[in-house]
């Protein structure tokens, strides 16, 4: 989930417990399964295949997992499986784009429209929302990878568009953004520099972002949880603004 540039809140409750963890897993699986289908089963041969098995070793999934997946795909496992996007409005008119991964775009919709109702939000039509952001590659370092300035001269020297670096010591770390056909080798040139980055992946970027508080902060998370907790959901970006104040008076 994407939303205040903090990455405490950007991340808000990754942390959650083992079930959560079984949760990315799965998602991550189904990432690597259709990116081994769409290509070669050789991440060095597939672009995506290889952001999607760095993103799994970024979360400490197991190689036998990793594997496991690169087999389906390669095995045409992931026949059933399309991408879909659906764009709506939250509480306060807070933009929304989810990226699921379905067999069944009939179930998905029907579980991704009803969060959005009962969060107080409405499901919009295709482009209704993505035509305020920007599709981006984002590849992330931990803050121990340099300072903000060493890594600004890697980021520029390897032709990336924008750094954004919170110094947090506990949950801070550099992002580095790239036009979308940089990001692959954007990320090789970063990573003979810094070594490899803690992830690599396509994002939306909103253009501007909107500040939310009180109930309605708290109804929209509640709506981004949901979404995210949906097995068939991979991404949810929302473009909202709460201050890490906010964010602790509430709870969240």
């Amino acid at each position: 989930m994407a939303g205040h540039s903090k990455f405490k809140n950007i991340m808000h409750k990754k942390g959650r417990a083992d079930a959560v963890r079984s949760k990315l897993f799965s998602k991550l699986s189904r990432d690597i399964t259709v990116a081994a289908k769409s290509g070669m089963p050789d991440p060095a041969m597939n672009p995506r295949l290889r952001l999607a098995v760095n993103n799994a070793k970024a979360e400490s999934m197991p190689k036998d997992n990793i594997d496991r997946a690169i087999k389906k795909g390669a095995a045409g496992d992931a026949d059933t499986l399309e991408d879909v996007r659906y764009e709506g409005f939250g509480p306060a008119g807070i933009g929304i784009i989810v990226e699921a991964l379905t067999d069944n775009r009939n179930r998905t919709g029907g579980n991704v429209r009803s969060f959005f109702s009962k969060y107080g939000g409405n499901l919009g039509e295709s482009n209704s929302v993505s035509f305020m952001w920007d599709r981006l590659g984002q590849i992330e370092y931990p803050l121990k990878a340099g300072t903000a300035d060493a890594i600004m001269e890697a980021a520029i020297e390897a032709g990336a568009a924008d750094v954004e670096t919170d110094e947090d010591p506990e949950e801070g770390g550099h992002l580095i953004y790239t036009a979308y056909e940089d990001l692959n080798a954007v990320t090789e040139a970063m990573s003979k520099v810094l070594g490899d980055p803690k992830s690599t992946k396509f994002i939306w970027k909103p253009q501007t972002l909107s500040p939310i508080s009180g109930d309605q902060a708290r109804t929209l998370m509640k709506l981004l949880d949901a979404l995210n907790d949906d097995d068939d959901v991979q991404n949810v970006y929302a473009n909202f603004d709460i201050s890490d104040e906010e964010m602790e008076a509430l709870g969240l």
